[in-house]
């Protein structure tokens, strides 16, 4: 018998974070959130997101144990930026039962129809700077810190759903060259003395002058939402959702692996890659204290991969060179501290501008993910 619950509680919902810890704890490739990040995401008082959206929760239960999860929002928000009428789902997660994963769709299937919502999408959460897209290919690499993994049959049980392609992510490891490129070196000594570019020195802000290097995160992440407004599932995100990714930055910085273009006293270009936390998070299972803390210290001082946070350049000085400017930096920062390699995060696969960032060093796709849909029937 299956039944399926919607939750309010803080019980319940510690209930519905640590399914996934449960589902994923002997597998190698599964990176589980940590508890903490959950219950903010899902809190109304922390996430200023639910100001212009409305969430629910549901556990799926199968002979009085929990079976599966899934959380559904309606973004008002983003469906007023796109006029559309969609319903998201996220934090879907399900043992291999297609019985659990129909009966969690049901309630979203109702939710939608009482709000008048013509289509269900997802996995897709809150904003962009959330984890993004069901895992399709690649079910043998590692995830990372900002995406989602899943079983294979999960794909099989959206298909079974009636479900479609929406928008794809692609996903790319890329190998760090050996020594830095001088050509490149000079490429950007040239476009910063054309422009009036500089790069700001991270590492010394961060020393001593954290307030100051708060204001230029804070610019970056301005750009972040000016640039990545036009791509799919984006929605705008205001100063205090900003402060808590500023928050979340600072948790993984480290300075040679930040590059902030500087032009009359602004940021106008900013890319950030982070140390792998995979094992980290692993170790930790929903808590870095105690058992994530010495894998973490590792993690930040020993660092065999990085992953790519975001990249962003404001629009005014797009096509003026200070990506070039931003991966140099990046890459001199990852050859003196020992990376063997970056993980790149989701890229739209039709952002072919991002893609070609690539085209220059070694590199393969390592993995895809999706964003599916499905029509919901008002008559």
């Amino acid at each position: 018998m299956i039944e399926v619950k919607q939750i309010w509680s803080k019980k319940d919902k510690k209930k519905f974070f640590k399914f996934l810890i449960d589902l994923y704890k002997d597998n190698p490739y599964a990176v589980p959130n940590l508890y903490a990040d959950e219950f903010g995401e899902f809190d109304p008082e922390i996430n200023d997101a639910f100001r212009f959206a409305d969430c629910k929760m549901f556990l799926a239960y199968k002979d009085g144990k929990i079976a599966g999860r899934i959380a559904g929002i309606w973004h008002r928000g983003s469906n007023d930026k796109t006029g559309l009428k969609q319903l998201r789902f996220t934090r879907f997660d399900v043992i291999d039962d297609f019985e659990v994963t129909k009966a969690l769709f049901a309630e979203l299937y109702k939710w939608a129809k009482e709000l008048g919502m013509n289509e269900i999408i997802g996995p897709i959460s809150f904003s962009d700077l959330n984890e993004e897209g069901m895992l399709i290919e690649g079910f043998d690499k590692p995830s990372t810190y900002i995406e989602i993994y899943n079983h294979p049959y999960y794909v099989e049980h959206m298909q079974k759903l009636g479900a479609y392609k929406v928008v794809d992510w692609d996903c790319f490891r890329i190998k760090v060259p050996e020594k830095p490129d001088e050509k490149l070196q000079s490429l950007c000594d040239t476009i910063a003395e054309r422009n009036g570019y500089s790069l700001l020195d991270v590492k010394y802000l961060y020393k001593h002058d954290k307030k100051l290097l708060d204001k230029y995160v804070m610019q970056c992440l301005d750009i972040l939402d000016e640039v990545y407004e036009p791509l799919y599932g984006v929605s705008p995100i205001n100063e205090k959702q900003k402060r808590r990714e500023m928050a979340s930055i600072y948790q993984v910085l480290v300075p040679e692996l930040a590059a902030l273009v500087m032009h009359e006293g602004r940021v106008i270009a900013y890319g950030f890659l982070m140390p792998s936390m995979n094992k980290v998070l692993q170790k930790a299972k929903g808590s870095i204290f105690p058992r994530g803390i010495i894998p973490y210290i590792k993690a930040m001082t020993h660092i065999e991969v990085a992953d790519m946070m975001s990249i962003g350049v404001t629009k005014s000085h797009s096509n003026k060179g200070a990506v070039a400017m931003i991966f140099n930096s990046c890459i001199k920062g990852l050859i003196k501290l020992g990376v063997k390699e970056i993980e790149g995060g989701p890229q739209l696969e039709t952002n072919k501008h991002i893609q070609n960032l690539w085209k220059n060093y070694d590199h393969h796709l390592a993995k895809r993910r999706r964003c599916w849909g499905l029509k919901v029937d008002l008559t």
